[in-house]
């Protein structure tokens, strides 16, 4: 039992890291699904061109994550070393990421937007206006590209202060933020308190408002408690990295950066197989995604915990430790999700129906949150597993386990079911998103070898 599980002491520190960033994200996902059934009220074609864009925006994300992932790692590590210099330079490797990033994100977005929301739009047998869709996709994305700058360097500052292990500001700036976020589609959308009606638009406003809003508050609060937060020191003055650490970053994010990127990718691509079952699979997809979102916050959190608490401890220096600590997190993380995902199916009947959508669209939501919830114990552990093997800094392995594996599992499989038979969606998604059991399998054998405990700094 002491192999499995910890004391008292142990889970009082798991969850000083983890319970933050659980509000957090539990806060940021509840009121996305507020603003998707606020968006959904309007109708299911703005719904679904608010669905197609933000899954490409997506792509953007979690690239930015991947652009970061190799330099937080070193920032977690210099920080269990003490060596604030170290985390200062990694923070300065995520600004210049930042630059590549966004100035990729906008010649995509502004060069091939259209044609990219094009991909996603086929016929249905609920008889849908493609052309409308178009149009509401269209119009959301003119004015939610604006997000992408604050949203990177959120992100930078947010990561930063969770590997120093302050997780309490990222969370109070996430939540203020989406506070802003619900209030404004609520008055931008329906036109409350004097305001005008706008409807999807005023769903692309508040989403950038609340961005700045986020921002302000993450640099606000780091500048002003340096003595805290001693990186921050004159970290504008200069934006020189040593070579040295630039070389080890850029071996190291390389397979990170790719890894974010196919997957995200490939994600997308998953999910542009299945719309050729009809937009309503877009719209159905767009509903249980959202409530996936909500649910999987807790196996989310603890993976950003094992990452957070295995690399401090792995900087250390003291590796018996993270493997024996990194072990009865994943077994926290996976009997936790039990329990999750059995909230997770009982309400797949509910929420469905808060939306102004067709009982098609409503039937197909409630059949594909069940499955995701059947499935989520497994993705959970696999999620565990990555985070585990990220913190030690195998991003090789990371790359050819996560997205090397979807690109080798899901993809071919969807795309051989999406154009070459007519099996429905439900199953579909069932086959597609079974793979998982395979790639938990591959991700226990490789942490059991234990090829990740490695200290870097």
């Amino acid at each position: 039992m002491n192999r499995y599980f910890g004391d008292r002491k142990f889970y009082g520190r798991v969850f000083a890291v983890m319970v933050p960033i659980l509000i957090q994200n539990v806060i940021t996902n509840f009121v996305s699904l507020l603003d998707n059934i606020m968006v959904g009220q309007v109708g299911t074609e703005p719904m679904s061109g608010v669905a197609i864009v933000n899954q490409l925006l997506f792509v953007f994300n979690i690239t930015v994550f991947g652009m970061q992932a190799g330099a937080g790692i070193y920032a977690a590590q210099f920080h269990g070393k003490g060596d604030s210099e170290g985390v200062a330079d990694s923070f300065r490797i995520k600004l210049w990421g930042n630059l590549i990033v966004v100035s990729l994100a906008f010649a995509v977005f502004l060069g091939a937007g259209p044609s990219l929301i094009d991909l996603f739009l086929h016929e249905g047998e609920g008889g849908l206006d493609l052309a409308a869709t178009h149009a509401y996709a269209m119009q959301y994305l003119a004015i939610i590209l604006i997000q992408i700058v604050p949203f990177a360097l959120s992100q930078t500052y947010s990561g930063t202060l969770r590997e120093t292990g302050e997780t309490r500001v990222p969370m109070i700036s996430g939540v203020s933020a989406v506070f802003v976020n619900l209030i404004g589609n609520y008055t931008l959308i329906y036109g409350k308190f004097g305001a005008p009606a706008l409807g999807i638009r005023g769903a692309a406003i508040a989403t950038v408002a609340s961005r700045f809003v986020e921002l302000a508050i993450l640099a606000g609060w780091t500048h002003t408690h340096a003595e805290r937060e001693p990186f921050i020191k004159g970290i504008y003055r200069r934006f020189t990295v040593p070579g040295k650490l630039v070389r080890e970053v850029a071996v190291m994010s390389a397979p990170m950066f790719a890894n974010e990127l196919l997957w995200a990718a490939g994600t997308t691509l998953l999910n542009q197989c299945m719309s050729l079952r009809g937009i309503e699979v877009v719209s159905a997809l767009n509903i249980a995604n959202t409530v996936n979102n909500l649910f999987s916050t807790g196996y989310f959190a603890m993976g950003t915990a094992i990452s957070i608490m295995v690399g401090q401890i792995l900087g250390f220096g003291d590796l018996e430790r993270a493997v024996d600590e990194d072990r009865k997190m994943i077994v926290f993380t996976g009997l936790l999700t039990l329990g999750i995902a059995a909230v997770m199916y009982a309400v797949a009947p509910i929420v469905p129906e808060l939306y102004n959508t067709t009982v098609m669209v409503k039937g197909i939501a409630r059949d594909l949150i069940r499955v995701i919830a059947l499935l989520m114990p497994v993705e959970a552990m696999t999620m565990a597993c990555y985070f585990t093997m990220r913190s030690g800094g195998k991003t090789v392995i990371v790359f050819l386990f996560d997205s090397v594996s979807t690109w080798v599992f899901n993809v071919p499989i969807a795309y051989f079911l999406g154009h070459y038979t007519a099996v429905p969606i439900v199953p579909m998604y069932a086959l597609v998103y079974g793979t998982y059991f395979i790639k938990l399998i591959i991700g226990a054998v490789l942490v059991k070898k234990r090829a990740w405990v490695n200290n870097l700094v």
